[in-house]
Order: C-alpha cells, then sequence, then structure tokens
C-alpha cells in the first residue's frame, strides 16, 4: 500500500474479508456477497490490486504433509550492527527457502526468523550448518514451537 491513509469503504471492506476467507472466490460469488454486479466488483478488485492493497493469492498448506512441520522462531543477534553487515545478512536470509518471515526488530537482538523444517533433525543441520554461517551472526536463541495455537494471515480490516 503506497499510503497509510488509503481509503478504503464498506465495500472494499468486504471484497477484502471475503478475499482474506477464501482467495478461490470466483468475481460473481464475491459481487453477489458484496451487492454489486459483477463487472463493477472487478474493477474493484483489480484497483485494490493496482493500488497495492492486495499484494498477491497464495494457497495455505498443511505444513505436515511437506516435510515442514517443526516450526522454530530464531532469535539473531549480529556482532556489529553496521548498514553493511545488515545488508549482507538481509541478502544472504532472502536465499533460504526454510525462513518464512524475518523481522529486524528492536531489544535485546537483531533479527526475528520464524523457519520451518521437517524435524528437528533437520533443524539441528539448519541451524548449525546454515544460520549461524551467514554473515555477521554472533549468537542465536531457537524457540520450537510444541503446539500452534492460532495461526492466521488475516489482517482486521
Amino acid at each position: 500500500m503506497k499510503d497509510w491513509k488509503y481509503q478504503l469503504n464498506k465495500t472494499d471492506r468486504s471484497i477484502l474479508q471475503l478475499l482474506q476467507d477464501n482467495g478461490r472466490l470466483s468475481y460473481a460469488e464475491i459481487a453477489r456477497r458484496v451487492g454489486l454486479s459483477t463487472t463493477p466488483c472487478i474493477e474493484r478488485i483489480k484497483r485494490l490490486e493496482r493500488d497495492g492493497v492486495i499484494t498477491g493469492y497464495s494457497a495455505i498448506l498443511n505444513p505436515s504433509m511437506v516435510q515442514a512441520e517443526l516450526l522454530v522462531f530464531v532469535q539473531i543477534r549480529l556482532s556489529r550492527t553496521s548498514q553493511d553487515i545488515f545488508n549482507e545478512f538481509k541478502q544472504a536470509v532472502l536465499q533460504l527457502s526454510e525462513v518464512q518471515e524475518c523481522h529486524l526488530v528492536s531489544g535485546n537482538f537483531d533479527y526475528l526468523i520464524k523457519a520451518r523444517v521437517a524435524d528437528m533433525k533437520a533443524y539441528r543441520e539448519f541451524l548449525g550448518d546454515t544460520l549461524l554461517s551467514l554473515p555477521g551472526v554472533h549468537e542465536s536463541t531457537s524457540y520450537v514451537v510444541m503446539e500452534p495455537v492460532k495461526e492466521t494471515h488475516t489482517i482486521p480490516i
């Protein structure tokens, strides 16, 4: 989204909620549910895409069915806090398929990583052979998820 003051009306919000709940709904079904004809509904969705409100569509997979059952959060502290080492680290982490999310954060560490791997053995290898060898990594702390309580990509609108 280009501007945080982007104006969404009630119909836009309804469309976005429907698409967040089920991105495979047809234009005709979305139009029916929000009280529009199909063509204006398509035009609204295309505008929301063009303006960057909708940034993409994806399928949500069952991690246990695709050898990614172990979810781990990792705090990473870099050895130095210079712009060049931050850039090197960011470029390296972007290449790691196991990393679902990586955030620069404030506090006692520099980055928070969310990663998925098959199992603990795979995580030990990923940590030792990959994460700890990224540019500038000084130390890490891992949190293995024992039971996910809530996971969502839905943004309240």
